[in-house]
């Protein structure tokens, strides 16, 4: 059964706020004008969206921005009698206003995308290059997480196993399942000695790693190990909740059934917990049969483990 998350501590609320605080003063957005320019944020942000929209209405932008309709009124009585936008009938409605930048506005807002992408420029010149990639990742991680829509499909990709991929791997596991079950950090060492081990006696014929990836972060993971000539053992598949639904579980044992066979094992097993009622899914679509099963208590809560196999 999934726990409850449990409420915010007062120094994750603490930490966040801080974040805020830097972030804001790091791109300047305390300033009474933005760049220098005679616009505050949020008429920047407004002519924005004009500058990179498709027939925009008000209402897109109060939905979109979150604006209240008084200020964002004004705003655009503002920018109207500047010259900076015009307004006109949709082409499939005519009760709805188009909103769209002029000659003018489109000259106006030219240095505010410029200043805007020198800055960030400029911050991202402040950090080393090796952990650029990280850092752009922790910001779509943030935006993700706050419930940012994806563009596109979500996109993930399957690579081999890189250095310190073992030590995160186990460090989330063992997380995850803390988490969603209640598994003590006995359950983490035994991931550390397995793939510690799988690491030592790496045998590239015989043994293959995947690391789901996407967006530049982590989301899953899966372990072939040679046992014998003849058995091989699917080894710790984890799937991060974020990144459940599309398809990443049964791709890895997909990749994980392909590989054994081709390297002509006749078994490929595993062993699981009962719990892990998706997983167990998974293992049953693939043609995996139960072999036997056990009462344990190796993680803290009474669990039933089973062992799994797939005649290859």
């Amino acid at each position: 059964m999934t726990q409850t998350a449990p409420a915010p501590t007062a120094d994750d609320v603490a930490a966040v706020r801080r974040f805020s605080r830097f972030y804001t003063r790091q791109l300047g957005l305390l300033d009474e004008s933005l760049h220098a320019s005679p616009y505050s944020l949020s008429e920047a942000r407004v002519l924005y969206e004009l500058a990179h929209g498709r027939e925009i209405t008000a209402s897109d932008l109060i939905r979109e921005l979150a604006l209240d309709a008084g200020y964002l009124s004004r705003m655009l009585k503002k920018f109207e009698d500047q010259g900076l936008i015009r307004r006109a009938p949709a082409d499939d409605d005519a009760r709805r206003a188009v909103i769209a930048l002029t000659a003018k506005g489109v000259a106006a807002f030219a240095p505010l995308d410029r200043g805007s992408h020198d800055a960030v420029v400029d911050m991202l010149g402040r950090i080393a290059a090796p952990d650029r990639p990280r850092f752009v990742a922790a910001m779509k991680i943030i935006a993700r997480l706050l419930g940012e829509p994806a563009a596109t499909p979500e996109p993930y990709i399957l690579r081999g196993l890189e250095v310190g991929d073992i030590g995160w791997v186990t460090h989330r596991t063992a997380l995850v399942y803390a988490h969603e079950y209640g598994w003590t950090g006995d359950l983490e060492a035994l991931s550390a000695d397995v793939l510690a081990q799988f690491v030592r006696k790496f045998d590239p014929q015989r043994e293959r790693a995947w690391i789901a990836e996407r967006h530049g972060e982590i989301v899953g993971s899966v372990f072939v190990a040679h046992i014998s000539p003849e058995v091989a053992q699917l080894r710790l598949l984890y799937v991060e909740a974020s990144a459940r639904g599309l398809g990443i579980g049964r791709r890895l044992v997909d990749e994980c059934v392909r590989f054994a066979r081709s390297k002509d094992y006749k078994i490929l097993r595993l062993w699981t917990q009962d719990a892990l009622h998706s997983a167990i899914r998974i293992y049953e679509a693939a043609g995996f049969k139960l072999a036997a099963e056990e009462r344990h208590t190796k993680f803290g809560p009474e669990a039933n483990s089973q062992i799994w196999e797939l005649g290859l």
